[in-house]
């Protein structure tokens, strides 16, 4: 079993910055690409960031310039930073994973549960 843990959501006003974290456990061989997600009230789930194992990463045109993804492979963890924070950035942000489980299994995504960013102008 793997699990995807988010934290560092929160409420911010507009302008400000939050910083998401997200950590994978349990059983992993591996992980390739991971990234972040949004989904606003009513609204489909859109691809906020992506970034690959070896740091290659890209962004949405919304976000182009006020956010950043990073990971820390020894720790198994990616990392949203999220600068100059605009109203319509609020949504449930989600981290996913490709994840191989075993030398001998295919990789398969992983999403975690989701973590509120709000931010009030």
């Amino acid at each position: 079993q793997v699990q995807l843990v988010e934290s560092g959501g929160g409420l911010v006003q507009a302008g400000g910055s939050l910083r998401l974290s997200c950590t994978a456990s349990g059983s992993i061989f591996s992980i390739n690409d991971m990234g972040w997600y949004r989904q606003a009230p009513g609204k489909q789930r859109e691809l906020v960031a992506t970034i690959t194992n070896d740091g290659s990463s890209q962004y949405a045109d919304s976000v182009k310039g006020r956010f950043t993804i990073s990971r820390d492979n020894a720790k198994n963890t990616v990392y949203l930073q999220m600068d100059s924070l605009k109203p319509e950035d609020t949504a449930v942000y989600y981290c996913n994973a490709e994840i191989r489980r075993h030398i001998i299994l295919r990789s398969q995504d992983y999403w975690g549960q989701g973590t509120q960013v709000t931010v009030s102008s």
